[in-house]
């Protein structure tokens, strides 16, 4: 199946709830995948706690990761 989302960024779940925000701000809805949610949703364990990955539409990658440069460079 094909998607039209592209992963913008992998890492921390307080960076990647920042990035949303910054993202939300400008119009550009982004999906957060959680690995370890979802294993601890379904029984499973998983060594890689608080990483997540941020996904947007591909039509909107090239704004979003601007946005992206502009929120880790605060840090």
């Amino acid at each position: 199946m094909e998607s039209n989302y592209s992963k913008l960024y992998a890492g921390s779940f307080i960076v990647v709830q920042l990035i949303t925000q910054h993202l939300e701000k400008e119009g550009i809805t982004a999906i957060v995948k959680d690995e370890t949610e979802s294993a601890r949703l379904a029984g499973f364990g998983t060594s890689t706690y608080g990483f997540q990955e941020l996904y947007v539409n591909a039509s909107e990658k090239t704004k979003a990761e601007a946005i992206v440069a502009r929120t880790l460079a605060q840090f």
